[in-house]
C-alpha cells in the first residue's frame, strides 16, 4: 500500500509511520519539522520510509508531491495544536488547520487517493463537558472554546465537502488526550508527558486549579490501531477515539507517584487557566461497532510504558 502521512515526524505520526512500515507499506512522510523531530523517524527511514520536508500550506508543492507519489491512503495529522497560540493568533491557526487541510484534500483528489483519514480532536470540538451526560458521543453539540477546536471543526467540514463534491472516500478521527512515547514534555505537550518529565527529573508537577478537571486519556498505540482500522474500512463521518473514562489531574499524580515509587512527587498548585475545559470523556461505541476498534491499553499499563521510554 502506498501511504502518505502528513505530520509524520511528530509524536502520533511517527508511531503511525512505524506501524505502516512494519506491515510492509511504501510510506512518504510530509513534515516541515517545526515541531516534529527527524529522530522520531530514524528507524522508519532506515527501513525505507521517505521524508519530504515541506509545508502543507504550500498548495502547489502538496499537489505535485501527491501526483508524483500517488498515495492510495493519506493520513493527515499535520496541524497547529497549541491552544494558546490559536487564541493569540487565530489566523495563523486557521492557515494551517483549515488551509493546509484543504490543500491536502485537493492533492489527494488530484492523485486519485482511495482513502483519506483526517486526525481531528474530540474535547476541543465538543467543548465543556461539565453539566452534560458523559461520555459524549458524536452527536453531541460542537461548542469549541478556542480557535484550535473551531479550525479543526472547519477542516472536518472540508472533508465532508470533498466527499459530496468529488466522492473522496474519507473518515474523521476525533481523538481524546493522547499520550505515550515520543511526546515532548515541553511547551504545550499533554499533561502526562509533562508530569513524566517532572517525575524523571525529581521535580514537582504543577497543577492548575484544584486538579479535579478530567480528561479522556488514550495511549498512542491504540490511536495508531484506530487509524489503521479507519483506513481499511469504508465507514465515513466522525468517530470518537478514546476510552470513555474520565481521569482527573490529581488521579494522574497519584498513579505516577505509585508507578515511579516517588513518595515526594507532590503537586504544586497554580491558578486555574481561563477557558480550560473542566470535564470531558468520549463515547467510542460507534468506533467499536463500525470500525471494529476498541481501546486495549488501560491507563496504568500505558503510563508504565510511557515512563519506561522517558
Amino acid at each position: 500500500m502506498r501511504c502518505l502521512v502528513t505530520g509524520g515526524s511528530g509524536f502520533i505520526g511517527s508511531n503511525l509511520v512505524d506501524a505502516l512500515i512494519a506491515r510492509g507499506d511504501e510510506v512518504t512522510v510530509v513534515d516541515d519539522l517545526s515541531t516534529g523531530r527527524r529522530e522520531n523517524l530514524a528507524g522508519a527511514l532506515e527501513a525505507g520510509a521517505e521524508l519530504v520536508e515541506a509545508d502543507i500550506r504550500d498548495a502547489e508543492a502538496m499537489s505535485e508531491l501527491a501526483t508524483a507519489r500517488k498515495p492510495e491512503q493519506v493520513f493527515h495529522l499535520a496541524a497547529q495544536i497549541d491552544v494558546r497560540r490559536s487564541v493569540a493568533d487565530p489566523a495563523f491557526d486557521a492557515g494551517i488547520n483549515v488551509g493546509g487541510t484543504a490543500n491536502m484534500l485537493e492533492a489527494a483528489r488530484l492523485a486519485g487517493t482511495k482513502r483519506f483519514v483526517f486526525v481531528s480532536t474530540g474535547g476541543a470540538i465538543y467543548g465543556e463537558g461539565a453539566g452534560k451526560e458523559l461520555p459524549l458521543d458524536e452527536a453531541a453539540a460542537n461548542e469549541p472554546l478556542a480557535p484550535y477546536g473551531q479550525s479543526k471543526l472547519a477542516a472536518e467540514g472540508y472533508l465532508s465537502l470533498y466527499e459530496r463534491l468529488y466522492g473522496l472516500d474519507g473518515v474523521i478521527l476525533r481523538l481524546g488526550n493522547v499520550y505515550g512515547p515520543r511526546q515532548d514534555p515541553l511547551g504545550e505537550a499533554g499533561v502526562i508527558a509533562i508530569f513524566c518529565g517532572k517525575l524523571a527529573a525529581s521535580e514537582a508537577p504543577t497543577v492548575y486549579g484544584d486538579g479535579t478537571q478530567t480528561r479522556d486519556y488514550i495511549y498512542v498505540d491504540d490511536v495508531v490501531e484506530a487509524a489503521l482500522a479507519a483506513a481499511a474500512g469504508t465507514a465515513s463521518g466522525a468517530f470518537n477515539i478514546g476510552t470513555g473514562r474520565e481521569t482527573s489531574v490529581l488521579e494522574l499524580v497519584e498513579l505516577l507517584r505509585d508507578l515511579g515509587d516517588a513518595s515526594g512527587f507532590e503537586p504544586q498548585f497554580a491558578p486555574a487557566r481561563p477557558g480550560e475545559v473542566e470535564r470531558i470523556a468520549l463515547d467510542c461505541s460507534r468506533a467499536g461497532g463500525e470500525l471494529g476498534w476498541n481501546a486495549a491499553i488501560d491507563l496504568r499499563a500505558g503510563l508504565t510504558k510511557t515512563l519506561e521510554a522517558v
